[in-house]
């Protein structure tokens, strides 16, 4: 099971029908599914899931970003993890990344820069961002834009994060997370 976690400063705000529930959708298809708001996260909803991803909020979202305390559990997972856009900031900011001025709204050309299990080469993603973030040496930078990067892996654990949205876009990158941790059969 994969739990998604709702980022967004409300409960039930529109920000889940247009972040979390198109992730839920393509991990429907491949696994069960459940979602939390992470102000209702609990250490048992963690014990219960074989890997998690963090969503993506509106562009004005930026609530998680001051409120770290929620996120400790992070530093400390030892489960596959997938941050998007402000999912990736609030996990390099879980271990000492800064964030960076960045704004990124519409088709980017993504470059990979490091091979990695999620995606290779030069693809356009859909990006919906005001911050990007200088990672801390936790982190392998995997891809950057010509204005910010794009995607980090940390260097001890299967711990990712991505500041486009690839369930806007590219939903196999979401698809490769789930099958590289789980016995499912590739379609």
């Amino acid at each position: 099971m994969i739990l998604v976690v709702d980022m967004n400063c409300e409960k039930n705000s529109l920000g889940y029908y247009e972040f979390v529930l198109p992730i839920i959708s393509i991990i429907s298809e491949i696994d069960e599914c459940k979602a939390k708001h992470f102000m209702d996260l609990r250490s048992e909803d963690t014990r219960q899931c074989n890997g998690m991803i963090l969503s993506g909020t509106p562009l004005k979202d930026n609530t998680t970003l001051s409120q770290l305390d929620n996120f400790e559990w992070i530093k400390t997972w030892d489960k596959p993890l997938l941050g998007i856009c402000a999912g990736m900031q609030t996990i390099g900011l879980a271990f000492g990344s800064r964030l960076k001025g960045c704004i990124g709204i519409g088709m980017t050309q993504i470059n990979t820069t490091k091979e990695n299990l999620l995606f290779s080469s030069q693809f356009m993603a859909y990006t919906l961002h005001n911050f990007s973030i200088i990672p801390s040496g936790d982190f392998d930078v995997l891809a950057e834009s010509p204005q910010c990067v794009q995607a980090i892996r940390r260097k001890q654990r299967d711990v990712y994060g991505v500041l486009f949205h690839p369930e806007v876009r590219n939903k196999e990158i979401i698809q490769r997370f789930i099958y590289a941790f789980n016995d499912h059969r590739r379609v």
